[in-house]
C-alpha cells in the first residue's frame, strides 16, 4: 500500500517513533494505522475495492499452494544496529517463516503491537495513489531488514515485479536494493523463487 508523507522527523534522542504513532492515532478523527519509513510519518490513504481485492487474491493463491502462514494486516518493527526503530511497517499481504513463538508475543508487547520483521520470509505491496512510497522508501526498507523476497503490484506502471537477493552495502539502510528484479506486464503470471507459486496477476488488469 503506498502513502502519503506528512512531513519529515525531528526527533528527541529518546523519543521511539512508536510513541509518535500511537500519538497521530490518537489525535486523528477517523481510524488511520500510519507507518514509519526513513524518518517519516506516512498515512495510507483509503484502498480502493481493487486493491484491497487483488492483494486478497494473491493471499488466496498463496493459502491454495499450501502457505498457511500467509497473512494480512500485522505491523512489523525493524531495528537499527543499535536497537533503535529503524522502520514500522504494516504490508499489504506477507508470508511468514514461523508461528509466533512466545518470544515474538513478548517482542510485540514490549513494542506496542509490532511484530518483529525477521517473522517475515516474502513481503507484498499494492501501489495505491503515491506509488513512488512503494517503488522507493519500501524497496529499500525492506531490502536493508533482509527480507529475502519482495512482491511489488505497481499499479502505475501497470507491471508486477518479484526482487529477491537484498543487498545492504553499508550501514546506511537507504542505500539497500534488491539485486534481482522478476518483471511481468499485470495480467501475466509472475514467477517466484521456490517453494512459492507463480502469482496470477489478472485482478489487476481493469484497474
Amino acid at each position: 500500500m503506498s502513502a502519503e508523507p506528512i512531513g519529515e522527523l525531528v526527533m528527541e534522542p529518546k523519543q521511539d517513533p512508536i510513541d509518535l504513532l500511537i500519538a497521530f492515532e490518537e489525535a486523528s478523527q477517523a481510524p488511520i494505522r500510519p507507518e514509519y519509513v526513513e524518518g517519516t510519518i506516512s498515512v495510507p490513504p483509503q484502498p480502493n475495492h481493487q486493491h484491497n481485492a487483488g492483494a486478497l487474491e494473491l493471499s488466496f493463491q498463496f493459502r491454495m499452494a499450501g502457505f498457511r502462514l500467509v497473512g494480512m494486516g500485522n505491523g512489523y518493527r525493524a531495528s537499527h544496529k543499535d536497537g533503535r526503530t529503524m522502520t514500522l511497517l504494516i504490508p499489504d499481504f506477507y508470508v511468514l517463516r514461523r508461528e509466533p513463538t512466545e518470544l515474538d508475543e513478548s517482542y510485540r508487547s514490549a513494542y506496542k503491537g509490532w511484530y518483529p520483521i525477521d517473522m517475515i520470509d516474502l513481503v507484498g505491496e499494492v501501489t495505491s495513489t503515491n506509488h513512488e512510497t512503494d517503488t522507493g522508501p519500501k524497496f529499500r526498507t525492506y531490502a536493508a531488514a533482509g527480507v529475502p523476497t519482495y512482491i511489488l503490484i505497481d499499479r502505475h506502471s501497470k507491471t508486477a515485479h518479484c526482487y529477491t537477493h537484498p543487498v545492504l552495502p553499508g550501514d546506511d539502510p537507504t542505500e539497500a536494493y534488491y539485486d534481482t528484479d522478476t518483471k511481468v506486464s499485470l495480467g501475466q503470471t509472475l514467477p517466484l523463487p521456490a517453494p512459492y507459486p507463480a502469482l496470477d496477476t489478472a485482478a489487476f488488469i481493469a484497474d
